[in-house]
């Protein structure tokens, strides 16, 4: 890393179907910052078992996104690639910054809050998960983390942890910062405008599926909902949700600013319009990454090579910062283990 580059840390779960929001709100924009920036992208398999993951299942959605996220322009060249659990170090400094965690930092966590409340029966996983996240973070020391407004709060308990941390221990971490995209970052469902297009619905209509035909886009974009106007323009006004959704997909594709996306469809007589040019829109960016991860798909073997690669890397520098953060804690590190 040159001393001007800052680092960022990106994770991912291999768990449901990757969508177009997850490639608009994040690695779209992991791959334009991969030169100017160090990154570090991380499948995150062991935040996937905080709820029941069939074994085979895991496996290969572990194989599909880090597939799919080859496809979509990440350069294991320029970025560092690698599967969480292949660094023991992540699990390692979990459970060393669990030490240093108040219970009610992670009892307060929304996401906690929310889940626990729809199951009857709450694993630890749960709970303790933000722990690891913030390991995730701090083992790189990166500068920067791109979140969504609804991840923020865990970010903001990683840097909590960090100083607590720095302030028991002596200067360790350095403290990470939320990067919030300014627009495209939180894609809604086109079957709900209201609510954040998830990877676990199943049901059609909700989103656009980055291995989806050209023909199931368009599909998804028919059924998009809107209103019963028939302007085409940005409003805060919740009716017009969908549109809003529908243009904000359509900026972020065309990298254009809001006027100049709202001016292409001066010409538009009505949603009919609107929905089938975003489609298109869709289709062109979607039917190359799909064509290249179906390709990718054919020798698992080099996406495997591709990864081990990419966690030597990762475990030089995670290994390093592990045996130091033991050492300030009263550790005996091994010699051997010690950083230099």
């Amino acid at each position: 890393m040159s001393q001007n580059q800052r680092r960022v840390f990106s994770g991912i779960q291999p768990s449901g179907n990757l969508h177009l929001g997850n490639y608009l709100g994040a690695i779209r924009r992991w791959v334009d910052e991969q030169q100017e920036k160090e990154n570090f992208i991380c499948v995150v398999d062991l935040h996937a078992t905080t709820v029941y993951q069939d074994p085979e299942d895991l496996r290969r959605q572990t194989r599909e996104l880090t597939a799919l996220l080859l496809a979509s322009g990440i350069d294991p060249q320029e970025t560092t690639l690698f599967v969480q659990s292949h660094v023991r170090a992540h699990a390692e400094a979990s459970w060393l910054l669990s030490c240093v965690t108040p219970l009610g930092w992670l009892q307060r966590m929304t996401q906690f809050k929310d889940k626990s409340q729809k199951q009857e029966s709450v694993m630890t996983g749960l709970l303790t998960y933000p722990v690891l996240q913030a390991a995730d973070i701090l083992l790189y020391d990166a500068h920067e983390v791109p979140v969504g407004e609804d991840q923020k709060q865990h970010i903001e308990l990683a840097r909590d942890i960090a100083q607590r941390f720095n302030s028991l221990y002596g200067e360790t971490f350095v403290v990470p910062e939320p990067a919030i995209a300014k627009h495209g970052a939180r894609i809604m469902a086109f079957d709900d405008p209201t609510a954040k297009m998830s990877k676990s619905a199943a049901s059609k209509g909700h989103a656009v599926g980055m291995t989806d035909s050209d023909d199931e886009i368009r599909r998804t974009l028919r059924r998009a909902v809107t209103d019963s106007g028939r302007e085409i323009a940005f409003s805060d006004d919740p009716e017009k949700a969908g549109v809003n959704n529908l243009l904000t997909v359509y900026q972020t594709l065309t990298r254009k600013d809001r006027d100049e996306a709202v001016a292409d469809f001066a010409d538009a007589r009505g949603y009919g319009d609107l929905k089938n040019r975003v489609a298109e829109v869709v289709v062109e960016a979607v039917a190359p990454v799909r064509e290249r991860f179906e390709h990718l798909m054919t020798d698992v073997a080099e996406l495997d090579r591709l990864l081990r690669i990419g966690a030597e890397r990762a475990r030089e520098i995670a290994e390093a910062k592990v045996a130091l953060v033991k050492e300030k804690m009263g550790f005996i590190v091994p010699e051997e283990l010690r950083p230099a």
